[in-house]
């Protein structure tokens, strides 16, 4: 095998969370009277949250962290669980166990969500690290958190593939030197993830077998 382990992005690529993290953007964007335009309201689903408070309520770094807590207040009893499981996720992970990969998520999520994420769904068992941002957000782009995932394992950055649906999950594998897959069927488009280094664009995650098989 050409490599030993799989980092894994998890929302847009092993869940869709749409309706949950939008929901609780618009929450918190409303408590400081500021609304969601429809049309925008997919672009939200992968940077960090702070990123995405600073662009919707201006510059101060400060009160974006205030909403991330204020979007909490909502994530955590309900938008947590306002998510959907891709088709086809559990039996490709399960294969790639069989095939004797090493299983990591890299999120931008903090760590305590993605494992209750992977447990709701029943796919935690499936994973060797659970790795994610942290609450305080001194790791929460997806370099910081792809570096944390590979000093807990020990990996090197030519032993692992990182599978993503958005810029900042093949920009993050560039920044080591990691080879990357983007997949389509989540909330990066085709003009999108084509622009940046990647061995292949999946339709369906099913297909990433295929490609583990050729290289």
């Amino acid at each position: 095998m050409k490599y030993k382990a799989i980092f894994f992005d998890l929302d847009g690529t092993l869940t869709n969370p749409e309706e949950g993290i939008i929901n609780c953007i618009r929450y918190a964007a409303e408590h400081y009277g500021v609304t969601i335009d429809r049309k925008d309201r997919r672009k939200y689903i992968g940077p960090p949250l702070v990123d995405t408070f600073i662009e919707l309520l201006g510059p101060d770094v400060q009160q974006a962290e205030e909403a991330v807590a204020k979007y909490r207040e909502r994530f955590r009893p309900i938008g947590l669980y306002e998510n959907e499981i891709y088709d086809g996720v559990p039996e490709t992970l399960a294969q790639l166990k069989d095939m004797g990969y090493v299983l990591c998520t890299a999120s931008s999520k903090p760590q305590r969500f993605v494992d209750t994420i992977l447990e709701h769904f029943d796919i935690k068992k499936y994973f060797d690290f659970v790795g994610g941002a942290s609450m305080d957000g001194k790791i929460s782009k997806k370099e910081d958190v792809i570096n944390l995932v590979l000093e807990e394992t020990g990996f090197t950055p030519q032993q692992v593939l990182m599978v993503g649906d958005r810029m900042f999950d093949l920009t993050g594998a560039k920044e080591f030197g990691m080879d990357a897959v983007g997949v389509l069927y989540g909330f990066g488009s085709y003009e999108e993830l084509s622009s940046y280094d990647n061995i292949a664009l999946l339709d369906d995650i099913s297909q990433l077998i295929n490609i583990l098989e050729k290289v």
